[in-house]
């Protein structure tokens, strides 16, 4: 993609540039390059999952060294115990609405997700980057044309291919990768992700979040990459 073209480049996305930490991460890629070589992660890079195999999710801990990360921290190669500090999926309110809405028909504005991000805003001004109630109805219309591509084609469209296309995968399905080459569940991307387990998808577009050494070191991430 020509500089010119490249979102996070564009007058107009500066800011978000800025809060996505674009800079630093450009900067994280070209230490992980030199020290890792090819098989080193890149920030907000590609990756595709299975969400049938990934069953834990990621519990931050800081005291006992699991740091709570973010976005941000895309393509970190980190060593130490941070990937043990897991827990089993279990059900969530965003997993809960899904069900509702697509297999009993339940509007979303009648679940208790829709009601608890209302709160949000109204309260805190903001919620899942919503700052309306308006903004909520569109988000959620947004989200039944995703489900309604996906049930016709059977896959989730990486993020290149969606209108608010920022940076790599940014935005995605959110996974850290542990020292045995496993995907834990972090955080961004809920929705995405409960719509696949919920159509039994078997490999879907995620954004990769931090990396065990252990796991770069013997290759394991590039059983995640698709040859171009």
């Amino acid at each position: 993609m020509p500089l010119a073209l490249h979102p996070p480049l564009q007058p107009q996305n500066l800011v978000r540039a800025i809060r996505a930490q674009v800079p630093r991460k450009a900067l994280r890629d070209v230490r992980n390059r030199l020290a890792f070589g090819e098989a080193a992660p890149l920030s907000d890079e590609l990756i595709y999952i299975d969400p049938r195999a990934v069953t834990h999710r990621y519990i931050p801990n800081p005291k006992h060294g699991a740091p709570k990360f973010r976005r941000s921290h895309s393509g970190h190669v980190a060593t130490g115990n941070w990937d043990q500090s897991v827990a089993p999926l279990d059900s969530n309110i965003k997993e809960e609405a899904i069900h509702q809405h697509f297999l009993q028909g339940v509007p979303w504005e009648q679940t208790a997700l829709f009601a608890k991000l209302s709160r949000d805003i109204a309260e805190k001004g903001i919620a899942d980057d919503c700052h309306s109630v308006e903004d909520l109805r569109a988000r959620y219309e947004r989200m039944d044309r995703l489900f309604d591509e996906a049930s016709r084609t059977g896959e989730l469209l990486p993020r290149r291919a969606l209108p608010d296309y920022f940076r790599r995968e940014h935005g995605g399905i959110f996974v850290h990768i542990d020292r045995n080459g496993r995907a834990i569940r972090s955080g961004g991307g809920m929705h995405r992700f409960g719509i696949a387990r919920l159509l039994g998808l078997t490999e879907v577009p995620a954004q990769v979040g931090v990396v065990h050494f252990d796991a770069v070191k013997n290759g394991l991430l590039a059983a995640y990459r698709r040859q171009a």
